[in-house]
């Protein structure tokens, strides 16, 4: 199966001494890349985006880049309330020549009505200006608050032509990333529930930012590209759903990487014990070896 995005890790993010440890991420994004990933996702939800300011992310993925990952590699996620904190590091992410931005709603003030979603978003968008382009929507209610409904999609799709590349769709409900599906033949439907992104993908979804793709990335890429759900993920989402699963995320990605420091969140994000994350490190047997040479 052709996917149109492919499959882009939603990368965590290593913090030392309280730092992002901007090697740490380059060694980890190169290894993904490496092994299939066709992009790399910096600051998403999984990469804690919303504890990493404005000023910070310019400053990392700036570094990135001059680490060796081309910017058009890298899709760079927007979590911000403002709308000049957002039209900025969108402005900035697609200056340095991002391959696309996550831009999800604001998150504060809630519940907000489709009126509100569509004005803010179009705020932005008129904000960052011509340059507007390949937006990815975050439709992830259940972190955010504010779903976004296809009216506010299509609107957004009619008013700023050219500008809204997909939506990636983190609600869990597989009935609804059909619907979308349906809705939008035209748009880039990515999946953040990996547990039916294979049967979502043979139905059109165009591919995933996703957690699990930095722990077992070549997993991840096979069953897009096959178009069939594997029990393996199946397991491991739902045990990773158990707990706070960005923290679990990391402690899995310390696991493979054999190097603690990726397991330490950033406050008020919690960092997993050896006892929390021990059934979820046992659900990575059945995939054999999955330590891999970094490129």
């Amino acid at each position: 199966m052709s996917l149109g995005f492919g499959i882009s890790p939603a990368l965590v993010t290593p913090f030392l001494d309280g730092q992002v440890d901007v090697h740490r991420l380059v060694k980890h994004a190169k290894d993904c890349l490496a092994r299939g990933c066709r992009t790399a996702t910096l600051f998403g939800t999984t990469g804690e985006g919303p504890s990493i300011g404005a000023r910070e992310r310019d400053r990392i993925a700036n570094e990135v880049a001059g680490l060796g990952i081309p910017t058009n590699k890298l899709v760079e996620g927007v979590l911000a309330c403002s709308p000049e904190e957002a039209a900025y590091s969108t402005s900035q992410a697609l200056q340095r020549g991002a391959h696309a931005v996550l831009l999800a709603p604001p998150f504060y003030f809630r519940p907000a009505p489709d009126d509100a979603v569509f004005a803010w978003f179009a705020a932005v968008f008129e904000a960052v200006g011509s340059s507007v382009r390949d937006i990815l929507l975050y439709h992830i209610p259940g972190v955010t608050g504010v779903p976004l409904s296809q009216t506010v999609i299509a609107r957004l799709k009619e008013r700023f032509p050219g500008a809204i590349r997909g939506v990636k769709d983190s609600a869990g409900d597989p009935e609804a990333t059909f619907a979308l599906i349906e809705a939008f033949p035209d748009l880039q439907i990515l999946v953040g529930d990996e547990s039916y992104l294979g049967r979502a993908c043979a139905a059109g979804a165009a591919g995933s930012i996703c957690g699990v793709a930095n722990i077992v990335p070549e997993a991840v890429i096979a069953l897009a590209e096959s178009g069939r759900d594997d029990p393996r993920i199946v397991d491991l989402v739902q045990e990773i759903g158990r707990y706070p699963i960005v923290p679990m995320v990391k402690a899995l990605t310390a696991y493979v990487r054999q190097d603690p420091v990726w397991a330490m969140a950033r406050p008020p994000l919690p960092t997993l014990d050896d006892a929390s994350t021990a059934r979820a490190v046992s659900l990575l047997e059945p995939f054999g070896p999955v330590v891999k040479v970094i490129a």
